[in-house]
């Protein structure tokens, strides 16, 4: 393709001048034609869309002026969308602004004959073409800019936001960021905590936003230390929704904390989970994921409160209501090694009867006895209730079996 510098366009140059007002219209016009979308635009976004077309014009007059070099080309075509606010980027997709760009082009080219002086005709096509190039190569930079800039705002939205979880702001602080953040707030909403892979924030977010995608849950996430804390929106199971997103993860742990219904009440999730991943290396065997209810024992012996709380009030409470018989049974139990028999012997009672008392701690504790990791559960909240005498045991309260899954997700 040949090159327009040193070419004398001075009267093709004036035509374009005086025809650039023509063309933008001419190209609004073929716009609404042909782009059913461009049609449903509001009012100001199409004027927008109007002076990005005048602009064009005025450029490309412009940039023949100063014979079409490189050294002038990014400046000029950066112009071009200067006219419009950088909001219209948000409005319209590079997609979009490729097909607009198309259609100027197609308009311009159309008019070559009428405003190329004679013998111009091919320099002023030629040069149509490369000009709309570098216009194209432009709206990739301002569509690249927006990205940029929406992703670092997104970035310090979310990491406010989970800075707010993690201090246990007022709901409405956490509604406002939320909002601003598009979040929607499907219910359930749970947090979960693991370590950060290291490398860049923004790196790190879109992967996780990336599995997200996948499993269709909402989530915002935030890089605090070497912690990545990411909250789960409309996750039926969010323990096995951040099984999915575990590559987002670093190495160690990965703590969910309980499901709650909406993002007002996420703090008491965020709480859990980090208490669970503090206390998680004290269970290196632990899944990953897992819940912070799964590490309440761990939790109690590392001072949270609140896990001393649940083991106190759902295990040795419970127990203690059902007539001492469970709790001594319990005792009789461990003291035996785990063994039924020498169990039944030192209370002086059949091992069938054992065996049933085991069932009936089973279901309304949600820990089993039989089972090791819920026997080392039990008998930390046998501590705990016993090492504290203000213990709330409700009177009267009828013992109601208790899932595993409930207390397991606290």
């Amino acid at each position: 393709m040949s090159e327009p510098d040193g070419i004398e366009l001075s009267a093709t140059l004036r035509r374009i001048e005086r025809a650039a007002g023509a063309l933008a219209t001419a190209s609004v016009a073929r716009m609404d034609e042909t782009l059913p979308w461009f049609r449903s635009l509001p009012a100001d976004q199409r004027s927008w869309v109007m002076l990005v077309a005048q602009a064009g014009a005025r450029s490309l007059v412009q940039w023949l002026r100063g014979g079409g070099g490189t050294d002038s080309t990014q400046e000029v075509s950066d112009e071009v969308f200067a006219a419009a606010p950088l909001a219209l980027a948000r409005s319209i997709t590079l997609q979009q602004t490729v097909a607009l760009v198309k259609v100027t082009i197609d308009v311009v080219e159309e008019q070559v004959g009428a405003l190329a002086a004679k013998g111009e005709e091919q320099q002023l096509r030629e040069a149509v073409l490369r000009f709309s190039r570098e216009i194209a190569f432009s709206a990739a930079r301002v569509y690249a800019r927006a990205a940029e800039s929406r992703g670092s705002w997104d970035a310090r939205l979310q990491a406010l936001l989970v800075d707010a979880l993690l201090r246990g702001d007022s709901p409405d602080v956490l509604a406002s960021r939320a909002a601003a953040l598009g979040w929607s707030d499907a219910p359930p909403v749970a947090v979960a905590v693991g370590r950060s892979p290291g490398g860049e924030v923004a790196a790190v977010l879109h992967t996780v936003y990336r599995l997200a995608r996948r499993i269709d849950v909402e989530v915002i996430g935030g890089v605090h230390g070497d912690r990545l804390v990411i909250v789960l929106g409309g996750a039926a199971d969010p323990v096995a929704a951040a099984g999915k997103l575990l590559p987002a993860f670093g190495d160690g742990p990965v703590v969910v904390g309980p499901a709650v219904p909406s993002l007002d009440e996420a703090t008491d999730s965020a709480r859990a989970a980090l208490a669970g991943f503090r206390a998680a290396p004290a269970w290196p065997t632990a899944p990953r994921p897992v819940s912070a209810g799964g590490l309440l024992p761990e939790r109690a012996l590392a001072g949270d409160a609140e896990a001393r709380r649940r083991l106190r009030h759902d295990v040795y409470a419970v127990l203690a209501r059902a007539h001492g018989e469970l709790l001594e049974t319990l005792d009789a139990f461990f003291a035996a090694g785990g063994t039924l028999e020498s169990a039944a012997r030192a209370l002086f009672v059949h091992p069938n009867t054992v065996r049933y008392r085991l069932r009936r701690i089973a279901e309304v504790t949600g820990f089993s006895p039989l089972v090791p990791r819920d026997a080392f559960a039990l008998q930390v909240a046998l501590t705990v209730g016993r090492l504290d005498p203000v213990a709330p045991v409700v009177p009267n309260q009828p013992i109601t079996p208790s899932g595993r899954q409930s207390n397991r997700n606290a």
